[in-house]
């Protein structure tokens, strides 16, 4: 199949990103809201969600799916990027400019995943 570069560096991220919920899966657990219950479960599935939204990203007839499947993650992962910045134990060390930086990169991620619909 012919992509866009973009289109794998895209689906790249997101498996990427997801594999790596099962490689540093405390680090997800902390950015996580007091409020989300069964935080280690919540940390394995969305890295398979992301894994597998990647990957049909890569498939001419799943592509639009995935890509409303990532725009709907990234509009989940919302209150997470929220968490963060008012926690300073959830915030990671980073600093609060990347913190705030954060909010609107989701927006341009699900513009960038809408391009696939």
């Amino acid at each position: 199949m012919n992509f866009p570069w973009h289109q794998y560096v895209m689906a790249l991220l997101y498996i990427v990103a997801g594999a790596n919920h099962f490689r540093t899966p405390k680090i997800y657990q902390r950015i996580m809201p007091p409020y989300i219950p069964a935080k280690s479960s919540m940390v394995y599935i969305s890295g398979v969600i992301e894994m597998i939204l990647g990957f049909m990203l890569l498939n001419k007839d799943t592509q639009t799916i995935a890509a409303w499947g990532i725009i709907i993650l990234l509009i989940i992962f919302i209150p997470v990027h929220i968490y963060m910045l008012t926690n300073e134990r959830a915030a990671l060390k980073m600093p609060k400019w990347a913190l705030i930086l954060r909010l609107p990169l989701q927006f341009v991620l699900m513009y960038w995943a809408y391009l696939y619909i």
